[in-house]
C-alpha cells in the first residue's frame, strides 16, 4: 500500500487542483450515502416495495441537505469539461475525438449494469419472482441514469455554454416554477428545468474553469445568498424542505428540478468553493491524496452499483432470514434508522464486490507505455485520468504548433 502511495504521488502533476477530485469524490460518495439511507425495500405480502422514511420521519429531512451533492457532481463536471476542452484545442484535437474520448468514459460501465440486470429481470421472472419486486428493483437501478444522460448532454454542450452566464439559466428555472405553481401552467412544463437546472452549476463550474472565481468572495456569496433564498423558498413558497424526491409528496424538488433546488445547489457550489484551500492543505499528505484519486479511477462504477449492492443484501437476506430490521421493515422510527446505519457497512462490502468484478469497464484497456497509468501493489488497473489529465495540461503549455 505504501508502494502504491508512493507510485501516485510521483506520477501526479505538481499543478494539478487536488481539490477538484476531492469534491468530485465527496459529491460520488454523498450521493451514495443519500440513497443508502433514505431508500427502503419493504417486504409485504411476498413482494418488495419501496419506501422512504423522509415520508415516514419529516424530522430527518436535513438528511437530505447534506447528502443530496448533485450541484457538486455539476459543477466539477462544467470546470473540468472547461479545462478539458480547452487543454484539446491547444492540442490540435478535434471535438468528435475529445467528445468520443469523455462519453467513452462515461458510457463504457453503463453496458455493463444494463447487461447485468437484462439477464437479472428475465432469471428472476422465469423464477417466478411478482412483476411488482422486478419493477421496484430495476426502477431503483435504472431511475439514476437520469443524471448520466444530463450529463452527457451538458459535456456535448461545453464548446457553446462554457462563457454562458450562469444567470441565464437561472432565470428560464425561475419563470419556468412561477408559471407552473404561480400561474397554474401545466406540469410538463417543469422537465425544461431537467437542463436549465443543472445548467446553473454546470455553467458555474465552467467559469472557474476559465480561471475566474479565485476568491473567496464568490463562494460566501453563493453559500449565504443561495442559503437564504432557499429558506425563502420553503418557509414563504410553499417548496417542500427535502431536497430529495419523497414517495408520495405532491410535490418533488428534484423530479423535476425546482428553483428551491437550484438555490439550495449554489448554496452547495459556495461551500464546496470556500473548502477548496482546507482540501489542498488536507491532499498534500500522500495517503489522503491516494485515497481521493482511487475514488475517482471508479467514481461512475460505484456510483452505478451501489443500488444494486443495497438490493443483493437485502434479497439474499430475505430469502435466508426472512424480513429483517432496517433492511425490509416499515421505515417509520428511529428504531430503523439506527439498524440501517448498522446495515451500511454490509453495504459497502457488497459495493466493494461489484467494483472488484466490473470497474475494469470504467478505466478501459490501458494503453502500452503507461501514460499515466498507476500501478503498484493493490493492482490498480486501466489508465488514471486522475493523474492523466493533470499531465496533458502540463504538456499543452509546452506545445508551440499543436497536431493531432
Amino acid at each position: 500500500m505504501r508502494d502504491l502511495v508512493r507510485r501516485i504521488e510521483a506520477a501526479t502533476s505538481p499543478d494539478r487542483d487536488r481539490a477538484v477530485d476531492a469534491l468530485r469524490a465527496l459529491a460520488i460518495l454523498g450521493v451514495v450515502l443519500g440513497h443508502w439511507l433514505v431508500t427502503a425495500l419493504v417486504a409485504d405480502s411476498g413482494t418488495l416495495r419501496a419506501a422512504s422514511p423522509l415520508l415516514y420521519q419529516p424530522e430527518l429531512t436535513p438528511v437530505s441537505w447534506a447528502f443530496q451533492t448533485l450541484a457538486v457532481f455539476f459543477l466539477v463536471g462544467g470546470q473540468m469539461g472547461a479545462k478539458s476542452h480547452a487543454c484539446a484545442r491547444a492540442r490540435g484535437i478535434g471535438y468528435g475525438r475529445w467528445l468520443r474520448a469523455r462519453l467513452a468514459r462515461l458510457f463504457r460501465p453503463v453496458a455493463a449494469v444494463l447487461a447485468v440486470w437484462a439477464v437479472a429481470a428475465g432469471a428472476m421472472l422465469g423464477s417466478g419472482v411478482s412483476l411488482l419486486t422486478v419493477h421496484t428493483l430495476l426502477k431503483l437501478v435504472l431511475s439514476p441514469l437520469w443524471f448520466l444522460l444530463v450529463y452527457a448532454v451538458l459535456t456535448a454542450a461545453t464548446p457553446l455554454v462554457a462563457r454562458l452566464h450562469p444567470l441565464w439559466p437561472l432565470a428560464v428555472v425561475l419563470h419556468v416554477d412561477l408559471i407552473r405553481f404561480g400561474f397554474g401552467g401545466p406540469a410538463w412544463l417543469g422537465w425544461i428545468n431537467l437542463a436549465a437546472g443543472w445548467l446553473v452549476p454546470y455553467c458555474l463550474g465552467a467559469t472557474w474553469g476559465r480561471g475566474l472565481l479565485r476568491g473567496r468572495t464568490a463562494g460566501w456569496v453563493l453559500l449565504i445568498g443561495g442559503a437564504a433564498v432557499t429558506a425563502g423558498l420553503v418557509l414563504l413558497g410553499g417548496y417542500p424542505a427535502a431536497m430529495v424526491g419523497v414517495p408520495g409528496a405532491p410535490v418533488s424538488n428534484l423530479n423535476p428540478p425546482t428553483l428551491a433546488a437550484v438555490t439550495f445547489g449554489l448554496t452547495q457550489c459556495g461551500a464546496a468553493l470556500l473548502l477548496r484551500g482546507p482540501l489542498r492543505r488536507v491532499l498534500a499528505r500522500p495517503a489522503a491524496w491516494a485515497a481521493v484519486a482511487l475514488v475517482n479511477l471508479s467514481a461512475m462504477t460505484v456510483f452505478l452499483w451501489h443500488q444494486t449492492a443495497m438490493m443483493a443484501v437485502s434479497v439474499t437476506t430475505l430469502r435466508l432470514y426472512g424480513p429483517l430490521p432496517g433492511l425490509h421493515t416499515v421505515p417509520d422510527d428511529l428504531g430503523w434508522v439506527l439498524a440501517r446505519l448498522c446495515w451500511l457497512p454490509v453495504f459497502a462490502g457488497a459495493l466493494l464486490i461489484c467494483w472488484a468484478a466490473f470497474h475494469g469497464y470504467e478505466a478501459g484497456r490501458p494503453r502500452k507505455g503507461g501514460g499515466g497509468v498507476v500501478r503498484g501493489g493493490g493492482g490498480v488497473r486501466g489508465g488514471s485520468r486522475v493523474v492523466r489529465e493533470g499531465r496533458l495540461a502540463r504538456e499543452a503549455r509546452h506545445v508551440e504548433k499543436p497536431s493531432v
